[in-house]
């Protein structure tokens, strides 16, 4: 039986930043990454599979967890340099029509009014097609760039979070739909009444508002967000458009993810299909089934040769540092963290060369367009929905075009994803369908 047809969005993991700079096909991906032409490219290709969105990954620190300095970071270039993504949004979404552009912003790095002014402004500029990835931050080190001394505890990271969520919709509401009325005969370009302050006064934040410009052409903006744990789930299921999920287990845990998430939005008085979870996943797709085989050996040859590489990222988002930890003994449950906490979740109890072996191996489409399509049908069908969340961390032309010219093509063919856009905007393509 063949699934409904479902989403595709894109994770630009690294955010603005050097990409695959030392591999065959980075082009000039060294000395060129500070120029847009790559996000560009890689927006109207997606435009062209007709994908619903692209993530734009950020982080506001130079990572030093991973051996308690910067040097492996810096070497590899892993997770810094990266630049705002608010600046490149505008110049993604100016070179495209259709596709939704979703910086991402930290809400214990920006203030409510800021960040909602910023996002309005966006929208504006995109014709309604621009998106806000919510998240809290996981690092004392990008707390220290704001002057605190450390981060504030996960959980409240997510009250706070609650909060500014809360003011910043009512900011984006300040103007009615209807406050600009362009009277030119009376020479009215605005009716007062039809602009509110919001006298907004919580635990954390106090804004009077309004902002000053109108409502966005979406009202608000589109929302996903990443929460793992089951405060960051709780979070999601109130807030978000489109949860992106990391969940291993395969297509069973997948499916307890997503039912979770609609059966708290169901609690939050929502309707379960306005909320789009999506998967993460990095196809590997070749030729032929041998071909993409080989390629993926090859990857995993080079991961399993080179564990620091994986290591690095699994620091920076736990704050621990896995330096410490010999490769083949297990991960101890006494280690904490105030970050991702469904990361080092997965990790407690493998050991690290497990944890990054398992990582390689979770929910694997390797092989021709054809096959791969057929093992998402597959996956999509038994999961029930709504989609995939594709990433890639050596990010590079040749990969996007494998997916958008190979493999989308042939997930059309079995009628999985959309061939057209049926509307303008971002948030009535994602809830098309």
């Amino acid at each position: 039986m063949s699934a409904n047809p479902f989403h595709l969005a894109w994770f630009g993991a690294g955010g603005f930043g050097v990409k695959s700079w030392n591999k065959t096909w980075s082009g000039r991906g060294g000395q060129d990454w500070a120029s847009p032409q790559l996000w560009v490219d890689i927006a109207q290709a997606l435009e062209r599979a007709r994908f619903d969105y692209i993530i734009i990954e950020d982080s506001s620190y130079v990572p030093d967890a991973y051996g308690s300095n910067a040097k492996a970071y810096l070497s590899s270039a892993t997770a810094t340099p990266k630049m705002d993504p608010t600046v490149l949004a505008p110049i993604m979404s100016h070179l495209t029509s259709r596709i939704g552009i979703v910086p991402t912003l930290s809400v214990t790095e920006y203030h409510p009014y800021m960040l909602a002014r910023k996002i309005n402004t966006l929208d504006h500029m995109s014709n309604g097609r621009t998106g806000w990835n919510i998240v809290t931050s996981s690092s004392h080190r990008a707390a220290q760039n704001y002057g605190k001394d450390l981060l504030e505890e996960h959980d409240l990271r997510y009250d706070i979070a609650d909060e500014f969520f809360d003011v910043s919709c009512r900011l984006w509401e300040s103007w009615d739909a209807d406050a600009v009325t362009l009277d030119a005969e009376n020479g009215v370009w605005a009716d007062y009444e039809k602009v509110h302050t919001i006298d907004f006064e919580g635990k954390f934040f106090k804004v009077r508002g309004p902002l000053n410009a109108p409502q966005s052409p979406q009202g608000r903006p589109v929302f996903t967000q990443a929460g793992g744990s089951p405060r960051g789930r709780q979070f999601a299921a109130r807030t978000a458009n489109s949860v992106i999920s990391g969940v291993e287990g395969g297509p069973e845990a997948m499916k307890r993810f997503r039912d979770d998430i609609r059966a708290q939005a169901v609690g939050f008085g929502r309707d379960p299909d306005d909320v789009k979870v999506l998967f993460m996943a990095s196809p590997v797709v070749g030729e032929t089934d041998e071909e993409a085989q080989a390629k993926r050996a090859r990857q995993v040859a080079f991961a399993e040769a080179h564990p620091e590489l994986g290591l690095l990222h699994l620091s920076r988002h736990s704050g621990i540092d896995f330096a410490q930890f010999p490769l083949d003994e297990p991960i101890p449950d006494t280690a904490k963290t105030n970050g991702h906490q469904q990361m080092l979740a997965q990790a407690i109890g493998k050991t690290p060369r497990e944890f990054l072996r398992k990582s390689l191996s979770t929910m694997e489409f390797v092989g021709s367009p054809d096959t791969v399509a057929a093992k998402m049908d597959e996956v999509m069908a038994e999961v029930g929905g709504d989609g995939f969340l594709i990433a890639n961390f050596d990010l590079n032309r040749r990969y996007v075009s494998e997916i958008a010219d190979g493999l989308v093509p042939a997930l059309q063919r079995r009628g999985l994803t959309r061939t057209e856009y049926t509307h303008s905007r971002f948030r009535d393509n994602l809830l098309e369908f």
